[in-house]
């Protein structure tokens, strides 16, 4: 952070300062032209005053008997060097140095002093030069004409001074731009000293330690990263609770029949029982620990469903449909009285096969506990902004006591001979599903229990689709 504020900051006005600088240059040297200048034109102007005219009446020649000596006290210190060129009235030349460029230039418009002077640039013996040419009226008795004075000065002391104003400006900026570092810097360290004190606080913490930071000192705009992480650690700590609870109900519930496995094996290899009876004893129990394990790896998935998120929208109605379907045999066999009533097209958010294990446990296990030719009921329909799915039986409902501990793992009746896993794992896809499950007695007219009655409400993710009889 600290260090892309400075590249943020620092080069915008680092080009700033550049650009200024070379601005600055640029206009010092005018300035210096401007100052110079005028000591270019007093030169000519002294020099023009040195100027006279002779010959014949109708033949006047100008003469000038300038010294170098003259221009001495125009110069500034002898970093510069002065040069100066008279031509006459008909470009002959007067005096000064021959070799001077001749001005082909043009007076102009509108210049700042009131004489006739123009003011230019070139090169003169191989260095720059700035050059004023001033066309000076001459007259005499033989006569009058406009001499031409140029005065030509070397360009080190402008360029000195132009250098000399551009350092001066560029130390101040450079302080500027030190001052601004040095802000940033401090800045960015003491507003990242929050930071910096949580980070430390999390690699100080123990590996296994998911409970909330506690922040109380952290900037505002900290918070939401603060209140991110501590919902993914809740996150982690709810999977880890579930893994440590999984692996701790697989140990303890597995073991049970391996061991009678184990047993039944051993009677089998000694001869206690007949083999028929034996592979059949065998058979229930692999079956039954099959049965467990599937429905332990189910509530595992119910989980890691849980935290992919939400998905997309099911048809509830061609779920229970389905399911229905895949239990007919089950449902044939025990020649159960089954009615079936699903409104369609009621669409609820869910992983399909959350609900079809949601379904399958609730019918399986209604289907298990029934009596030969009971009656099963399975009826699905909206009721306001939710799908309600009821499961109503003619068994023998619910044994006294089980009620509280229904939903707790493994909390089998003592006549079942399931795992008591199933209404544990419909719970846990119902809460993944913001949904509700209610397993209740039903009272008939006499008070009595008449059956098991299994509600199950989950919102709908569409409005139902309208249908025609």
């Amino acid at each position: 952070m600290r260090s892309r504020l400075l590249l943020g900051i620092l080069l915008p006005v680092l080009a700033l300062v550049a650009f200024n600088a070379f601005s600055l240059y640029r206009q010092a040297l005018r300035a210096a032209d401007t100052a110079y200048d005028r000591t270019l034109l007093a030169s000519a102007k002294a020099i023009g005053e040195l100027l006279e005219v002779t010959g014949e009446r109708g033949a006047p020649r100008l003469r000038a008997a300038v010294p170098y000596s003259a221009l001495e006290a125009f110069e500034a210190d002898n970093r510069s060097r002065t040069y100066f060129k008279v031509t006459g009235f008909d470009g002959e030349m007067v005096s000064g140095f021959e070799d001077l460029p001749v001005w082909r230039g043009r007076l102009p418009d509108r210049g700042i002093y009131a004489a006739l002077v123009d003011f230019y640039d070139d090169r003169y013996q191989g260095e720059p030069v700035r050059v004023a040419v001033l066309l000076q009226p001459v007259a005499g008795l033989s006569g009058q004409g406009m001499a031409t004075i140029q005065v030509a000065e070397t360009l080190e002391l402008r360029k000195t001074l132009a250098r000399q104003l551009l350092v001066d400006t560029l130390w101040r900026q450079a302080a500027l731009v030190a001052v601004i570092a040095t802000v940033v810097v401090w800045v960015v360290r003491r507003a990242t000293r929050p930071v910096h004190a949580l980070s430390a606080a999390i690699k100080a913490r123990d590996p296994d330690d998911v409970s909330p930071i506690e922040a109380p000192q952290a900037p505002r705009e900290l918070m939401p990263l603060v209140d991110a992480t501590n919902d993914a650690m809740a996150r982690v700590a709810d999977l880890v609770a579930h893994q440590k609870r999984f692996v701790r109900d697989a140990s303890h519930q597995l073991r049970t029949p391996l061991a009678v496995l184990k047993t039944q094996l051993q009677s089998a290899q000694r001869g206690d029982v007949p083999p028929e009876q034996a592979l059949r004893e065998i058979a229930q129990t692999v079956d039954g620990a099959t049965q467990l394990a599937n429905q332990m790896l189910a509530l595992a998935k119910v989980e890691q469903l849980r935290q992919q998120g939400d998905a997309g929208p099911q048809d509830w109605s061609e779920v229970v449909r389905g399911v229905a379907l895949d239990l007919a045999p089950l449902i044939a066999d025990a020649e159960l009285d089954f009615e079936l009533d699903l409104a369609p097209g009621l669409q609820v958010r869910g992983h399909e096969w959350a609900l079809r294990e949601l379904v399958r446990n609730l019918l399986h296990n209604a289907i298990k506990h029934l009596p030969h030719g009971g009656r099963l009921v399975v009826r699905l329909s909206a009721e306001g902004p939710d799908a309600q799915l009821g499961i109503v039986d003619s068994g023998p409902g619910l044994p006294p006591g089980l009620q509280e501990r229904l939903f707790q793992p493994f909390a089998a009746g003592p006549a079942s001979s399931g795992s008591g896993l199933g209404l544990a794992i419909c719970r846990e896809i119902v809460q993944s599903l913001d949904g509700s499950l209610v397993v209740q007695n039903r009272t008939g007219d006499d008070g009595g229990v008449d059956g098991l009655e299994a509600r199950v409400r989950l919102p709908l993710a569409a409005p139902p689709t309208a249908t025609t009889g």
